[in-house]
């Protein structure tokens, strides 16, 4: 293993989990001096896209859900076997996660709900013989062939109108002008999940939000540890340096505060910089506000990539990602209840208890709307008798079924309102209404890592020729893994690490359900007869 007496100090920028991975990572693997890591973050918060937050008085919210994997996420679980929980020095948050889901298995007995209250035959994928042979070619055409091209270039209108897109689709947030590159890395790397793709029994689940479950410990861990975490600190520049041994990041511009500085990496010194949000300039509602849709880049989420990304061309073209909040952008909305009237009509109506049923879509609305009742509580110190529900619409530019507006204009109790219709629960809609708070996010860049993109249009984790940076995040080239997924952050931070430090400690393998004859052979009989085993 590679120590490092040949560094001096770790900049890592961004607080996200690919940043505290890292620095999980460089203590853990690389022996590195806890005490000369500083993880540089604008917001208030460290976490990412993984949050959580909120109370009882004013309401919860998370942005969004993540529904984790067994078989897929072998870098996630490599390093949350070493993350001890906040309850008990003793248990891992990776068995903590064992442990709960072995409680509170994930079976959905409602994973589509249809126009008229009914529950879909789900199990029933609905392929016809062109969508098999559509999606046999889209799996054997290599990616360089696929190249940056829509997801409806290689399938009919008969595919998109099938349960499979329905459940696929929602259950990862795809739409269908979004890149075929990527929903082919996703079968391949979610084909293990065909055959329960119904039921979503495949998915593992964080006993609360993931913010609670594995940031907060994780964090907790690395300053114990000894690191740094510096909130308000907006790196907006960096500047490179190359000689005949290679390249060299050799200075940070940062607002720290509002007030302009530098730092001047030396050159054995590590820069781990995180490229672009999905969660940048989320915009926020509640019970009578909409959200705004920013357009305008507030925040810095984007701009050290767009900085740096003039600098060299192999630094990626983060235009192809951001350029276009139309394609890119959803809202999703938090319900806290003060009474359980909705949760238990949902658990009669679906025969899920609160933390089984995983996803339910009401396939036939014109949002496209999904909501997901989690475990109780779902947030560290939520009040008994306080309930949460979280929910998203990949359409929110069309007109609701029950509320005549589009989303996007619509306020919470108004969203509240279109998904008590979809549910048909009129009779409690008045109570339910007296004891919800609603939360809205309207999230301008939350798909952007699915926009089409050309094969160089994300940069490498370790550029060619660097000798002392690497690059982080949903927004870097990782071979045949797949983007959305906490696990790619994991995995890129990883590599950085081993790469920068040549940490002699393999990489856990990404996942190929082919490569498993049992699993491959289930999964292809699922596809040819389009319907699950039960």
């Amino acid at each position: 293993m590679q120590h490092a007496h040949r560094t001096n100090k770790a900049y890592l920028v961004g607080g996200g989990i690919a940043s505290l991975a890292a620095a999980a990572f460089l203590i853990r693997d690389a022996g590195f001096p806890a005490a000369d890591i500083t993880i540089l973050e604008e917001l208030p918060l460290s976490g990412g896209s993984l949050d959580g937050a909120g109370d009882h008085d004013h309401g919860y919210v998370t942005r969004g859900g993540r529904m984790l994997e067994e078989e897929a996420y072998t870098c996630l679980w490599d390093l949350l076997e070493s993350v001890p929980t906040l309850t008990d020095p003793n248990l891992s948050v990776r068995q903590e996660i064992v442990d709960f889901n072995h409680r509170w298995p994930t079976h959905a007995r409602a994973r589509l709900v249809d126009a008229d209250h009914g529950i879909v035959e789900a199990a029933h994928l609905g392929f016809d013989q062109r969508d098999r042979i559509e999606l046999a070619r889209l799996l054997a055409l290599p990616e360089s062939v696929i190249g940056a091209r829509r997801i409806d270039e290689f399938f009919s209108e008969h595919f998109f109108a099938t349960n499979f897109w329905a459940m696929w689709r929602t259950t990862f947030a795809f739409q269908n002008w979004h890149s075929a590159i990527e929903l082919k890395r996703y079968f391949l790397r979610f084909l293990q999940e065909f055959p329960r793709i119904h039921t979503l029994a495949g998915v593992r689940r964080t006993r609360l939000n993931q913010y609670d479950s594995i940031v907060r410990p994780l964090l907790a861990w690395l300053g114990e540890q000894g690191v740094r975490v510096e909130h308000g600190v907006r790196v907006v520049d960096a500047d490179f340096t190359q000689d005949a041994s290679g390249r060299h990041c050799e200075r940070l511009h940062l607002l720290r505060g509002g007030v302009p500085q530098t730092i001047e990496p030396r050159r054995n010194d590590l820069v781990l910089l995180t490229l672009g949000s999905m969660t940048a300039d989320a915009g926020y509602g509640g019970d009578d506000t909409v959200p705004e849709l920013v357009r305008d880049r507030r925040d810095g989420g984007w701009a050290l990539w767009e900085a740096i990304s003039r600098k060299a061309p192999d630094f990626g073209r983060p235009e192809v990602f951001n350029g276009n909040i139309g394609e890119a952008k959803w809202e999703s909305f938090t319900l806290t209840m003060r009474s359980p009237a909705l949760l238990k009509r949902i658990e009669e109506f679906s025969g899920n208890a609160p933390g089984t049923g995983a996803l339910m879509t009401f396939k036939d609305s014109n949002w496209l709307l999904s909501v997901v009742v989690p475990h109780q509580p779902h947030f560290d110190g939520q009040a008994e008798g306080v309930f949460t529900l979280w929910g998203y619409s990949l359409f929110t530019e069309t007109v609701g079924d029950h509320v005549p507006k589009r989303m996007s204009e619509a306020t919470g109790l108004e969203i509240l309102d279109e998904l008590l219709g979809h549910l048909g629960f009129a009779d409690i809609a008045e109570e339910v209404r007296a004891t919800t708070t609603v939360t809205t996010v309207m999230m301008p860049y939350i798909t952007s890592q699915f926009m089409r993109r050309a094969p160089h249009d994300r940069p490498d984790v370790i550029p060619v020729g660097s000798l002392n940076f690497a690059f982080l995040g949903q927004f870097v080239e990782i071979p045949e893994d797949v983007v959305f997924t906490v696990e790619y952050s994991v995995r890129g931070a990883m590599h950085a690490v081993y790469g920068l430090l040549g940490v002699d400690r393999p990489i856990p393998p990404v996942y190929h359900a082919l490569s498993d004859p049992k699993v491959a052979f289930r999964a292809l009989e699922t596809a040819f007869t389009g319907v699950c085993p039960e």
